[in-house]
């Protein structure tokens, strides 16, 4: 019985931590400025007028709509994992990035030259 009450409280203890990372990287808000150097360096490759993946820019969504497409994590309409491009700090960067200058923000801008 003791065994079983250290393996219930291990285990609650565990998810209370997960849960405290959880939600401390939910706070969490990533670099503008990191942002566009990443969208820049790897999203560009594919995402400007002509290219494979079509011109993507900020203004291309809302900032509701990148919020959602970040939460999806996926790419390639659903095909792909977002983390195949970019890990996880650098996602956060350039979804801020993305977000803060999206079609109906503050500060509405393309990515630049």
């Amino acid at each position: 019985m003791q065994r079983f009450l250290n393996v219930a409280l291990a285990a609650i203890a565990l998810i209370f931590v997960l849960g405290l990372f959880s939600a401390a990287r939910a706070g969490q808000k990533g670099s503008e400025t990191k942002g566009r150097h990443f969208f820049r360096e790897t999203c560009r490759q594919c995402h400007t007028k002509g290219a494979a993946g079509g011109e993507v820019t900020p203004l291309n969504k809302t900032m509701a709509q990148w919020r959602e497409y970040f939460a999806k994590g996926t790419h390639n309409h659903g095909k792909e994992p977002l983390s195949q491009y970019l890990p996880a700090d650098q996602l956060l960067d350039a979804s801020t990035f993305l977000i803060q200058h999206a079609a109906d923000s503050p500060q509405p801008e393309t990515c630049g030259k």
